[in-house]
């Protein structure tokens, strides 16, 4: 089969690698209908990710169809069409009883196009099949479904839960790239006064305005004096990282008001400076995470019922062996106005 291999930093080809086979009783080969590309997948290329080594299989979101599975597997059979997540659960370490399935220690976790081969191929395995996919009712499209494997959870879980997000809240989110927009649509089920979207891109502060911002503002300009005015000079009460640089961090930590929250969703590949002299007086908060996914069935409950409108997130569409195509795209998105871009069969 074919897949996308990493072969170091800012190496990656469309090759051929063995077809994935089951190895472990609770695994599941999938043949893979749909998928997508993730800002984590370019920071593995930047070489952020060192845990990633050259010949790795990349990619975590898909949408697929059971073509095997193991003989531990009890919930799938053959032909039923899947999501599967980005985190792998074992469901018997502590961290897995405790629904904190991305921190699992016992095998599981963020491992599919980082620690294992991923789901950017014809074909992928994958692991604790029975805890790491969601079957997917007919009214759910490939399309709508795949935003559900990874950003969605994550920035509903990592940004808008973590950040403690209320009725009546200014929130504003830096960086208004896929996490970032699906931020703003997790945010608005909690009916914020204000939602700020923070951005270098005029296509993509375009994109929020559709997606439930009010207000946007470009980042080099003033999105303090922004935010000032919106709340009488206090300050942001929830305020989400969704870039991953040190800049983005810091202007986090200067927008968020006295008493507020800081939800970092990004992917660091480099330290930030954490201003405590400044913060230390100001009873912030701030949390990290990785997603655990948990809230995966709710959110996919919640696409069928109509609750979530992920139409507009999708802006662009390949065959799957176009990924090169895709990647170049994905990768340029001042230029391309690129969201997220989708690959199917």
């Amino acid at each position: 089969m074919k897949a996308l291999v990493y072969g170091g930093p800012g190496v990656k080809s469309w090759t051929e690698v063995p077809d994935p086979v089951v190895s472990d009783p609770r695994d599941a080969i999938i043949r893979v209908d749909a998928v997508t590309i993730c800002g984590t997948d370019l920071h593995i290329l930047g070489g952020d990710v060192p845990e990633v080594r050259p010949g790795r299989v990349l990619g975590h979101e898909a949408v697929g169809t059971v073509v095997a599975v193991g003989s531990g597997v009890a919930g799938l059979a053959e032909g039923d069409r899947v999501l599967a997540s980005c985190i792998s659960a074992c469901g018997v370490c502590r961290f897995c009883r405790e629904g904190a399935y991305g921190q699992c220690r016992g095998g599981g976790g963020w491992i599919l196009g980082h620690l294992v081969d991923g789901v950017q191929a014809e074909y992928a395995r994958v692991p604790f099949a029975d805890l790491s996919t969601y079957k997917l009712p007919e009214q759910v499209s490939d399309e709508a479904a795949v935003l559900l494997a990874d950003i969605l959870p994550t920035s509903y879980e990592v940004g808008v839960l973590n950040g403690n997000v209320r009725p009546g809240d200014t929130v504003a989110i830096v960086g208004a790239g896929p996490i970032g927009l699906a931020a703003i649509i997790g945010a608005r089920l909690f009916s914020p006064a204000h939602i700020v979207a923070i951005d270098k891109a005029d296509s993509r502060l375009q994109a929020a305005k559709m997606l439930g911002a009010d207000t946007t503002v470009l980042a080099d300009e003033d999105p303090k004096a922004v935010v000032d005015q919106l709340t009488g000079g206090l300050g942001a009460d929830v305020v989400m990282e969704a870039v991953g640089v040190p800049e983005t961090f810091e202007l986090c930590t200067r927008l968020v008001r006295p008493g507020g929250r800081v939800a970092n969703i990004g992917v660091h590949g480099k330290p930030a400076t954490l201003h405590l002299e400044d913060l230390w007086i100001r009873n912030v908060t701030i949390t990290t995470g990785l997603v655990d996914t948990f809230s995966t069935p709710k959110l996919l409950g919640m696409l069928v019922a109509g609750q979530l409108d992920v139409g507009q997130m999708v802006t662009h569409r390949f065959p799957l062996e176009d990924i090169m195509a895709a990647y170049d795209v994905f990768s340029r998105p001042a230029q391309t106005g690129a969201l997220k871009v989708v690959l199917s069969r």
